[in-house]
């Protein structure tokens, strides 16, 4: 088996690191690409039940074998592998990625709970391989100034956090509104990402209570356990006083493809990433102080790839395990707590 370094050693980067890609649709396609156009890791297995989408995928990298199964893309000697499949896969997979000495970049949800999310961690942590998790927006650049911001006490004390994702579509696949697989709707595929972004931002502060109202259709979802949830909004409580409140959907009509919002409000001034014109993938950064507003940052940002792209260029400097993995667990208990379980 190739490994760029035993667990335990201190780094050392001898050549460029193989990885396989299992599932690649149109994300897995896209991270693919991110990854390649890096320069710091070749491709050397793909792995997708559509022979289709493998065949797409291998015109980035005509020199990567196609493999069967999961098993199949193990046994070819890699480093590390990029794993872009249905939720209820993902746990299983990347532990099993782990224990043979891989190094794993995989989709959200890391787990569909807490307790799977918390197994994949130890399992990188006793692996000492590095682990990522596809949480894409922590890297666009408004984020990025955001954050500086927040931690560099730009905006005073921060009191009150509000965080919207609103997706007027919704997903097209069955997985996703089977609760067993999916592990919830829209929180699970949406709100995971405003509750990595609160927190990551605020520099993970203890989070003292979570409520919760979930609807499947206009309905409450405590009446239709077959469903997942498509409207929902939380409230985090911070130890100390602090306040988060998040809502998401899938098919809300919002007047537009997505509304998309990240706003956080101190006792000197307020800053805010959002989304422009209903786009998926153009926000703009500003900073508030009272009236006025100054831009932090503006498209174009091509920010999509960028946490592959990162997991990648680590990989290949011969980073293992990082510390900062166990935060994927405290955003999985909050998820949790938000589904009552």
């Amino acid at each position: 088996m190739s490994t760029l370094r035993p667990a335990g050693s201190a780094p050392a980067v001898t050549r460029r690191p193989r990885l396989g890609f299992l599932g690649v649709g149109w994300i897995g396609r896209h991270r693919m690409e991110a990854i390649l156009r890096t320069g710091a890791a070749e491709a050397a297995g793909i792995a997708d039940p559509s022979p289709e989408m493998a065949a797409e995928a291998r015109k980035l990298a005509p020199q990567a074998a196609l493999a069967g199964s999961l098993g199949e893309l193990l046994d070819l000697g890699l480093d590390g592998i990029v794993i872009a499949t249905p939720s209820a896969l993902h746990a299983g997979q990347s532990i099993a990625a782990l224990e043979r000495g891989l190094a794993v970049f995989c989709q959200k949800p890391l787990g569909r709970t807490a307790e799977e999310a918390r197994a994949v961690v130890a399992a990188a942590r006793a692996a000492d391989r590095l682990l990522a998790v596809d949480l894409s927006y922590r890297f666009t650049a408004g984020m990025g100034r955001i954050r500086d911001l927040v931690r560099a006490g730009g905006l005073g004390h921060v009191y009150a956090v509000d965080l919207v994702f609103h997706n007027a579509y919704g997903p097209d696949k069955a997985w996703f509104y089977d609760p067993a697989r999916s592990g919830g709707g829209c929180v699970m595929d949406l709100g995971v990402h405003l509750v990595d972004l609160a927190l990551w931002t605020l520099g993970f502060p203890e989070v003292a209570d979570v409520s919760a109202r979930l609807f499947a259709e206009g309905s409450p979802l405590a009446a239709r356990p077959d469903r997942v949830e498509d409207y929902a909004v939380a409230t985090l409580t911070l130890a100390g006083g602090p306040v988060i409140r998040l809502t998401s959907s899938w098919r809300l009509p919002a007047g537009c493809d997505a509304v998309i919002s990240a706003a956080f409000y101190g006792t000197q001034g307020g800053a805010a990433l959002r989304n422009v014109e209903g786009s998926f993938y153009d926000f703009v950064a500003e900073l508030y102080r009272g009236t006025a507003r100054e831009t932090l940052a503006e498209p174009p940002d091509a920010w999509g790839g960028r946490a592959a792209a990162d997991w990648a260029e680590r990989l290949a400097r011969g980073e293992g395990f990082d510390a900062e993995a166990e935060r994927l667990i405290d955003v999985a208990e909050v998820l949790d707590r938000i589904y009552g379980r």
